[in-house]
């Protein structure tokens, strides 16, 4: 089979999520901020091949902006890093099945989230600023409405309501590439989820990272540093309950959740057996042993 059904993919989560959850606070600050860097190159790349397109294409200017930005997470997955965002499903679905504690479920996410921000803020500065990839005029432009839409233009409950669907299909996608066992599965896996999430507008809060410093550096718009970060808060608890509970909840309960069986239970349809019966076939199993 060439890829994993979807019980085979949670107990692949379960097992990823462990394996993060155990990384040291060194290698989670260093995974992270290539993770970061990655989402950051993407966004750049983003804002160029958007700049300067018509307003009347619509619709098209977000999916060409959404279609390129997925390289982040195809890098992030491909390449290996650690991403907060795909983090929130996958060691949760560990500490829901004891493979991981909740205490290391925080670390991971702290100091995930401090490499991610380091990555961002590096690759905004240095690379799209200092060289002058988003300086010129158009892609100054785009990145000043894009920071301005997201920092400005939406409300408390807007940024919340987009990061929970933003999360959601990023960590389908992140999902989905557990089930491939291939690395052309895989990007194709992650392409179509983070292509719809950017299309549709919502928040990512490592790619916010990147937009909202980067205009900040750029000088595009007039978004404070106190606007960055109130977007900030507000998309990582979106995305935080949308891979939480739509993807690590959801999915543990259909297929990581084992019941258990009780003293006494039968298949549906089954005849009960009588003590006596079940002595008697425990007696015949010891003896064919």
């Amino acid at each position: 089979m060439s890829y994993k059904t979807p019980k085979e993919i949670a107990q692949a989560g379960i097992k990823t999520g462990a394996t993060k959850a155990k990384l040291s606070w060194d290698k989670a600050l260093v995974a992270g901020f290539l993770a970061g860097a990655y989402i950051a190159l993407a966004g750049t790349l983003a804002i160029v091949v958007s700049a300067g397109m018509p307003e009347q294409w619509g619709g098209l200017v977000t999916l060409l902006t959404g279609v390129v930005f997925s390289l982040g997470l195809i890098l992030v997955i491909i390449a290996g890093s650690e991403l907060l965002t795909g983090n929130m499903a996958l060691v949760p679905l560990a500490a829901m099945t004891g493979r991981a504690t909740f205490k290391r479920l925080a670390e991971n996410w702290a100091f995930v989230l401090v490499g991610n921000l380091l990555g961002a803020l590096f690759v905004a500065y240095f690379l799209a600023v200092q060289t002058g990839v988003i300086t010129a005029p158009e892609t100054l432009a785009r990145a000043g409405a894009i920071a301005h839409k997201k920092a400005v233009e939406e409300t408390e409950w807007v940024i919340f309501l987009r990061g929970v669907g933003c999360n959601w299909l990023v960590c389908l996608g992140v999902w989905m590439a557990l089930a491939a066992q291939d690395v052309s599965g895989k990007i194709l896996a992650i392409f179509f989820p983070v292509m719809a999430f950017v299309a549709m507008g919502f928040d990512h809060v490592v790619a916010n990272m990147f937009f909202l410093p980067a205009a900040i550096f750029a000088h595009a718009g007039d978004i404070t540093w106190g606007d960055a970060i109130h977007n900030w808060v507000f998309a990582f608890l979106g995305n935080a309950l949308g891979a939480t509970i739509f993807v690590a909840s959801a999915y543990w309960f259909l297929y990581a959740r084992e019941p258990h069986e009780q003293p006494g239970d039968t298949p549906a349809g089954a005849p009960e057996r009588r003590p006596s019966e079940a002595r008697t076939v425990t007696a015949a199993t010891d003896v064919a042993r």
